[in-house]
């Protein structure tokens, strides 16, 4: 039996919005004027997801979006090949020390503890008694620090 497991964060990411009428076909938030229709898919997309320069004018008959490009097989990727004779199975969520982690849940963890931090320091940092320096180093050390832990590993 294999214990081992990685997480990719940005691969087979769940986005969760709201819907909207005609979502972008890049990135899923809804367009308006200044965007294209894609000539496979029909699917519109925002200029800035384009990527076109200039006018797009001249490519409104034969634009075709991102995701009708690099087309994926269809198959659903469930191990990472390490070269070696070890094969590491790819999963959506890790337990690591006791925590659950999950490359979506990551970044919302960390705000709702920045957040608990900084209701615990209220009376401090709204304290007229205190100096604004003081207050913002102890925001900064306390409250800011809690957020960003292992901000390097977010996606």
């Amino acid at each position: 039996m294999n214990k081992t497991k990685v997480m990719i964060s940005g691969e087979q990411q769940k986005v969760t919005q709201k819907a909207v009428r005609w979502p972008c076909a890049v990135c899923g938030r809804g367009v308006g004027n200044n965007s294209i229709q894609c000539t496979s898919c029909k699917k519109w997309v925002h200029r800035k997801c384009t990527g076109i320069k200039g006018s797009m004018y001249k490519v409104i008959k034969s634009f075709i979006c991102r995701g009708c490009m690099n087309q994926v097989t269809g198959t659903v990727r469930t191990s990472v090949d390490t070269g070696g004779d070890a094969n590491l199975e790819l999963v959506d969520k890790i337990c690591y020390l006791g925590d659950m982690l999950s490359a979506d849940a990551a970044v919302e963890t960390r705000i709702r503890i920045g957040w608990n931090k900084f209701r615990q320091l209220v009376p401090l940092l709204t304290n007229k008694d205190i100096s604004l320096t003081v207050r913002g180093r102890l925001y900064s050390s306390c409250v800011q620090s809690s957020m960003l832990h292992g901000g390097e590993t977010w996606p």
